[in-house]
C-alpha cells in the first residue's frame, strides 16, 4: 500500500478514534437532567445521548470496541505505510538496507503515536469535557446506530465484564451517577487547568467554592452573648422596639415551645399584628428553629436549615447546650463567597 492510499486511511481512523473518544467522554461527563430537558423540547440528538447513558454500560464498551480498532488499523495500515515511504529516502542517503528500515520504522511510530495522541485521543477528549451536552447530542445519533450493529457483541463483552467485577465484588451499573462529588468536580477543574481550558485564578475559586460546603461552622456562629432575644410575653411593640435597637430582624423568643424547641420571631409578624391591633405575645408569633450540631459542616448546615425552612438555627455543643446561633445569609455567603 502506497503513502496515496495509506495518508487518507491514517486520517480516517485518526477520526475514528477520536469520535468514538469524544462519545466517551461526553455520555460520561453530560448531566442528564439537561439532556431531558432538550429532549422534552424536541431535541432527538438529545433523546439519543439520554437513552445511551440509561445503558451507559454498554455504551462504554461499545467505545472501547470502536477504539480498538482504530488503533489496530493504525498499526497495521499507517505505520507500515510511513516506514515503507520513509526506508528508501534514507536508503539514498547513505544508510544499510537494514539500518534504513530501522530507522523508518521508529520515525514511522513516533509519527503515527504523535497523532494518536494527540488527534484521536486529547484534542476530542478536550472538546468532550468542554461542552459535554452538546456533543453527546451531535455524537450520540452515530454512535448508537453504531452501537446497535455490533450490539451482540457489545452484549458478550459487557456480561463478561460484569461477571469478573462481580467475582471480585463490585456491583457493575448501567447508568451514570447524576450527581457529581466534590473530589469528581475538582478532578475535572483540574485537568481543564491542565489542559488550559480555564485560567489558575479560575481553578483557585472552584477549588475554594467546592470546599466551602465542608467548612467548619465555628467562624459563623453568633456567640450567646450576642443573641437578641425577647420574653414569650413580649408585645409585637416590644419586639419592633427591640428589632430596631439592635437592627436585627429575626429576634429570639426566650424559652422552649411546647415540644421543647427553641424559637423565633420575625419583626414582620410583628408589624402585621400591630397593624391589625392584635397584642399577640411574642410566643405564639414564633417559629420554631432546627438545633444544627457544632461540628456539622457549612453544606450539611444549609441542607437542614434549608429542610426547615427556617432562617436561623440554633447551634449546639457536643453537650447538648446552646453554642450560639448561625443565620442561613451567613452561610449561603460562605458558599457564594469563599474566601
Amino acid at each position: 500500500m502506497d503513502l496515496s492510499v495509506g495518508a487518507p486511511l491514517t486520517l480516517l481512523l485518526l477520526a475514528g478514534n477520536g469520535f468514538f473518544v469524544a462519545a466517551e467522554f461526553a455520555l460520561v461527563a453530560a448531566k442528564r437532567p439537561r439532556l431531558e430537558r432538550a429532549a422534552a423540547g424536541g431535541s432527538r440528538g438529545a433523546a439519543q445521548a439520554v437513552a445511551g447513558i440509561r445503558e451507559l454500560s454498554l455504551m462504554l464498551a461499545g467505545a472501547q470496541l470502536g477504539i480498538t480498532m482504530c488503533s489496530l488499523g493504525l498499526g497495521l495500515v499507517s505505520e507500515p505505510v510511513f516506514a515503507g515511504t520513509l526506508t528508501p529516502p534514507l536508503h539514498a542517503l547513505g544508510l544499510p538496507e537494514a539500518a534504513a528500515h530501522a530507522v523508518a520504522f521508529v520515525l514511522a511510530l513516533a509519527l503515527v503515536t504523535f497523532l494518536h495522541m494527540v488527534l484521536g485521543e486529547m484534542a476530542p477528549k478536550s472538546w468532550a469535557i468542554v461542552a459535554p451536552e452538546r456533543s453527546a447530542t451531535i455524537l450520540a445519533p452515530p454512535f448508537r446506530a453504531f452501537a446497535k450493529i455490533v450490539r451482540p457483541v457489545l452484549a458478550a463483552l459487557n456480561s463478561v465484564t460484569n461477571l469478573l467485577l462481580r467475582l471480585i465484588g463490585v456491583r457493575p451499573r448501567d447508568a451514570v451517577e447524576v450527581s457529581r462529588t466534590p473530589e469528581q468536580l475538582h478532578s475535572l477543574a483540574v485537568e481543564s487547568r491542565r489542559l488550559g481550558l480555564i485560567a489558575e485564578a479560575d481553578l483557585i475559586i472552584l477549588t475554594a467554592a467546592l470546599e466551602a460546603p465542608r467548612a467548619p461552622l465555628a467562624d459563623l456562629v453568633i456567640p450567646v452573648a450576642d443573641i437578641v432575644s425577647v420574653p414569650a410575653a413580649a408585645t409585637p411593640q416590644q419586639v419592633i422596639d427591640t428589632a430596631v435597637r439592635t437592627g436585627r430582624t429575626r429576634i429570639m423568643v426566650d424559652g422552649p415551645d411546647a415540644d421543647g424547641r427553641d424559637r423565633m420571631v420575625h419583626v414582620r409578624d410583628a408589624y402585621l399584628a400591630r397593624a391589625r391591633g392584635r397584642d399577640t405575645a411574642a410566643g405564639e408569633l414564633a417559629h420554631p428553629v432546627p438545633a444544627v450540631p457544632l461540628d456539622s459542616p457549612v453544606g450539611a448546615a444549609v441542607t437542614q436549615l434549608r429542610a426547615a425552612h427556617s432562617s436561623l438555627g440554633v447551634v449546639t455543643g457536643a453537650d447538648g447546650r446552646r453554642a450560639g446561633l448561625i443565620s442561613l445569609d451567613d452561610l449561603l455567603a460562605t458558599l457564594v463567597t469563599p474566601a
